[in-house]
């Protein structure tokens, strides 16, 4: 029997595939939301080394004047390790000690280590696990809810990427292109042949979910001169649209605003939150688009079933 067979035709064991497969992904998560801003960080500064380079030739105007200056930036860029979602091998951030493959199983081994590093004894973050059982528990929902198919695999994709990001905007408050342009692009192709709505609802979702908060973006500034959030939340309103349609999107953005909201003020009164400092608001799309994903039709259905 295939486990093709048994995905199929076993509700039970494709939940909990799905879950420990997240359980797997959630730790290669982990390594994306740590690594791929600092990824980006070095990606930056190589090309300001570059545009620094050929402004000081078009400066000097002669080859000889940069060269001084090229082999400088070259030596600075060499001098970097290699460092990518592969390279190099998870360490102990305080003392460098290699994780082991007995050590980086999920949740076990941070349960096993009882949270702390085996060589330093230093504590390991919540993050870590926290991670891992969130994406492994709505892995097993995405299962349980669309069932086995192309599309419970999609929404998989779907899921993984909101969980990147909702946790690479609360560390850095980005939402990289690299992820938030894919997710767009993936909801458009999946809902081609319809997948979870049609062509016609997500290319609308897709324009509509950009401008809503870029003209809410725009109107903030003229208001105040400030900008009030970054392009990032834009594209990834967007990626929802395009994924869910236009109708899931004030579901979508009422949900984040009242929770973010809530979120802000909490922050304000018990952790004296400024005013002025800003507060990351992909979490809360991503945890919109996540409802919206699994209950919206429901929730929408009975919205207006009220009027």
């Amino acid at each position: 029997m295939s486990l093709i067979f048994v995905l199929q035709h076993s509700p039970v064991f494709f939940v909990s595939f799905c879950a420990l497969i997240g359980l797997i992904v959630g730790s290669f998560l982990n390594v994306v939301i740590y690594r791929l801003p600092r990824m980006l960080e070095r990606e930056w500064r190589q090309e300001c080394a570059e545009l620094h380079a050929e402004l000081s030739v078009r400066a000097n105007g002669t080859q000889q004047a940069h060269e001084p200056h090229e082999a400088a930036i070259h030596e600075i860029l060499v001098a970097e390790p290699a460092f990518n979602l592969i390279t190099p091998p998870s360490t102990c951030p305080n003392c460098g000690h290699r994780i082991t493959a007995l050590e980086n199983i999920p949740l076990i081994s941070y349960v096993a280590l009882r949270g702390r590093c085996s060589q330093c004894r230093s504590a390991i973050s919540m993050r870590y696990p926290m991670v891992e059982a969130l994406t492994a528990v709505l892995s097993g929902l995405v299962a349980w809810h669309f069932g086995y198919g192309i599309i419970a695999f999609a929404a998989l994709a779907l899921v993984w990427a909101m969980i990147a990001l909702a946790f690479i905007d609360l560390d850095t408050q980005l939402l990289p292109n690299d992820i938030t342009m894919p997710l767009l692009w993936g909801g458009l192709l999946i809902n081609l042949d319809g997948g979870f709505t049609d062509i016609h609802s997500a290319v609308i979702g897709a324009v509509m979910g950009y401008l809503a908060l870029w003209s809410v973006y725009r109107g903030y500034k003229l208001l105040t001169g400030r900008e009030g959030m970054g392009y990032g939340d834009f594209k990834l309103l967007a990626a929802i649209g395009a994924w869910l349609g236009w109708q899931m999107l004030p579901l979508v953005i009422l949900f984040s605003s009242i929770v973010g909201s809530m979120a802000g003020l909490g922050l304000m009164l018990i952790a004296k939150h400024g005013r002025h400092v800003p507060i990351p608001f992909g979490p809360y799309l991503a945890c919109g688009g996540i409802v919206g994903l699994f209950w919206g039709s429901e929730i929408n259905s009975a919205y207006l079933g009220l009027f």
